[in-house]
């Protein structure tokens, strides 16, 4: 760390660097989410499924992001879990027009929640319910309803709508997201 990055740091111009968890099963809409959060001069055009995960970065007004984008494939959520412990904050992804596959996101969510890295920590948890631009999307309440959040009693949560292709909904849960962070480190 160079005297610079020091000196910025100690003014408060730097900003806190924290880690993202971005889970939810695959065509939930997560890398277009991640995508949409970055200054559109580095967004990409063309979105393809992830394979593993990868990493994305981006900021808000007061921190700087570092995203572990997760494929939702099945056969790659087993590893979800070598992340949890250095994750910081969650961001979960529910594709709202896909009802038949609600029970599988349910499920997931309710192993993530009791991983041993993850239950006992007073982790953020951003939910976003998805693609509610379709026809056949449930509302937000409606897949929290689903999920069965209200069940969530040890942990900061938050469920937003959006429409992560036009960006709706992305900022609200960003400021919320960040508000919680800021809250755990002061």
């Amino acid at each position: 760390m160079g005297l610079l990055d020091r000196l910025s740091g100690l003014l408060g111009l730097k900003k806190k660097e924290v880690h993202v968890l971005c889970l939810g099963l695959d065509n939930s809409g997560k890398t277009t989410i991640i995508n949409k959060l970055k200054p559109s001069n580095a967004q990409c055009q063309d979105i393809v499924p992830t394979i593993g995960f990868s990493i994305e970065k981006f900021k808000s007004s007061s921190l700087s992001f570092t995203v572990f984008d997760m494929s939702g494939q099945g056969r790659y959520r087993n590893l979800w879990e070598h992340y949890y412990k250095d994750g910081q904050a969650i961001i979960f992804v529910i594709d709202s027009s896909d009802k038949l596959r609600m029970v599988v996101a349910k499920e997931e969510l309710d192993t993530l929640l009791n991983h041993p890295d993850i239950k006992h920590r007073r982790i953020p948890i951003l939910f976003f319910a998805n693609k509610m631009d379709l026809r056949d999307a449930v509302t937000s309440v409606k897949v929290s309803q689903l999920l069965c959040l209200e069940n969530i009693k040890d942990k900061p949560w938050h469920i937003c709508a959006s429409d992560a292709i036009k960006g709706e909904g992305l900022q609200e849960g960003v400021d919320w997201l960040q508000d919680q962070i800021q809250a755990v480190k002061t």
